[in-house]
């Protein structure tokens, strides 16, 4: 091995996944150089996540990538729903019916939506060429392939990373480290961080086939997901809505998978042998894991780095998103100078209880889905028509919040923060509901506005004192943004649904969180340099 001379860049980001690439998007759209470097050659073929929420959607939104990731996935007229049979060509049991790509694009029935990006069935096989690409076009933001990491040596004021790439090692110096990568986070090793929690809940034998056979048994009803139950429950995705198929088969954790024949374990689902080529086959385990820390130094962990759990509809890659997103402005603030460094410390104040919050409830999720389910429903005659309207009652309870979790994208909060003013306790977060209502802490509520905007679609990359009045006095604000050099704009709105916004002035953190809310009336006595001290971390 030979060593090369030492660079010189502000973020290094571990890892090109989802997590990671949106994280150097949104840092350098918000002028930070960051370095992205992926120990794989290329991408993996495996589809692992087939969900992107709508909160990804939003924030894929705000870096104004949501259009591209839209017309990626399964053809726009394909529906996104999910059947629910004894194989795939047995009988039906229940179905949720969801809309396509097309429908959502036509917007129908949008004006009482809770969200300007609704969530979008695209196979991560599609989304990460995407995100790389835009990766790639932002000014700032550099991206190898083929790099490994061997070692940090962190120091007060900077951290050295060492990597390697074919056969050469060198040294990166940088202000931060960013570990987005993965469950088996090479990063998180070298900070001696270890997960806490659920160490399996289930194990999964998924099979990647090319199969035009299945896409003809599809074609006759089509939905996104067949869920089937066989010798053990299994999730047929479509990927392309043609020939690309993935088949996730659960198995109870003590369960020896090697020994499982993913031919087999197609059969069963469909319920006939269907010609196909295996892509690729992945045995892995189902967990509720949470790091111990999300920041150690000037290290950080986001996405699965920092938490992995059983998956359950896209919960683990859209979670790592929320990472990047909550991280990147805090950074930037750090940068552009109105922040101190101590502001990065609410970072793990913020993301981990809600890591934690998410682990119990994708974890509770998933039991339910996944419960034993009896034999009986493969008979014939009354018996099994009883035991499939009896799962088919239980499956009405258990599968909607799953496939449709407004609660995991829009009831996830900050309301404990050092960083929110006002922010009472909460509930914990339920994958079934969220307050439709502006809260301190929460995601600031979509409505339409008059000129077809979203209200997210107001917030600036600094602060934003949102006016739903018109008439409420800013000066004060204004004057003490100015004071602190701390980027604020002022804006006005006439939201469709007005109930959503209960107090007239709303002070928005770059992320569409609100740190504030209140007015002349509400809180006669604030001090608004006090609580944009607060928001900023300066307090």
């Amino acid at each position: 091995m030979t060593t090369d001379v030492e660079e010189r860049v502000s973020v290094l980001v571990i890892g090109a996944g989802p997590t990671g690439l949106t994280l150097a998007i949104d840092l350098g759209q918000r002028g930070v150089d960051c370095l992205v470097v992926e120990a794989t050659g290329e991408r993996s073929a495996n589809p692992r996540c087939n969900t992107t929420s709508a909160r990804s959607m939003e924030i894929f939104r705000r870096l104004g990538i949501a259009e591209d990731v839209r017309r990626a996935g399964l053809p726009a007229d394909y529906p996104t729903s999910v059947q629910y049979r004894t194989t795939m060509l047995g009988e039906e049991i229940h179905r949720l019916e969801l809309p396509s790509s097309a429908q959502v694009q036509a917007g129908v029935g949008s004006r009482d939506w809770p969200t300007p990006e609704p969530q979008h069935r695209i196979s991560q096989l599609f989304l990460e060429p995407i995100l790389e690409q835009h990766a790639l076009d932002t000014v700032g933001v550099a991206l190898q392939r083929g790099t490994r990491l061997l070692a940090i040596r962190q120091h007060e004021d900077r951290v050295e990373a060492v990597v390697e790439t074919g056969g050469r090692t060198r040294t990166i110096t940088c202000d931060y480290v960013i570990g987005c990568d993965g469950a088996h986070s090479t990063v998180r090793n070298a900070l001696g961080v270890r997960y806490e929690g659920v160490e399996a809940i289930k194990k999964f034998v998924s099979t990647f086939v090319r199969s035009p056979e299945l896409g003809r048994i599809a074609a006759k009803d089509r939905a996104w997901t067949y869920w089937t139950y066989g010798r053990r429950p299994a999730a047929v995705i479509a990927i392309d809505g043609g020939e690309l198929w993935l088949n996730h088969v659960a198995f109870d954790p003590d369960q020896d998978t090697e020994k499982e024949d993913p031919a087999q374990l197609l059969y069963e689902a469909v319920g006939a042998v269907v010609e196909h080529e295996a892509l690729g086959t992945v045995r892995w385990t189902g967990r509720q894991l949470v790091a111990q820390r999300y920041r150690k130094g000037r290290v950080f962990l986001a996405g699965d780095a920092a938490h992995i759990w059983i998956p359950a509809g896209g919960f683990g890659m859209n979670a790592g998103i929320q990472d990047a997103a909550s991280l990147s402005w805090m950074l930037s603030a750090v940068y552009q100078g109105w922040a101190p460094p101590s502001l990065l410390d609410a970072y793990e104040l913020e993301r981990k209880p809600v890591g934690e919050q998410f682990a119990v409830s994708v974890g509770a999720t998933a039991k339910a889905s996944l419960a034993e389910v009896s034999a009986d429903i493969h008979l014939d005659g009354p018996d099994g028509l009883r035991a499939r309207e009896e799962l088919a009652r239980r499956l009405a309870v258990t599968e909607p919040h799953r496939y449709s979790p407004d609660g995991f994208s829009f009831g996830y909060h900050y309301a404990q923060s050092p960083l929110v003013v006002g922010g009472w306790p909460q509930p914990l977060m339920d994958m079934a509901g969220y307050p439709d209502e502006a809260r301190a802490g929460f995601r600031m509520p979509h409505s339409w506005l008059p000129d077809g905007r979203s209200t997210l679609d107001v917030i600036g990359p600094g602060f934003t004192l949102v006016r739903t009045d018109g008439s409420t006095d800013a000066t004060a604000w204004t004057g003490g943004a100015e004071e602190l050099s701390i980027p604020l704009d002022v804006v006005d709105v006439l939201p469709e649904n007005p109930a959503r916004f209960p107090a007239p002035l709303m002070l928005v953190r770059p992320d569409q969180h609100i740190a504030w809310l209140g007015g002349a009336l509400v809180e006669p006595a604030v001090d608004p340099e006090a609580v944009l001290r607060a928001a900023a971390g300066r307090s």
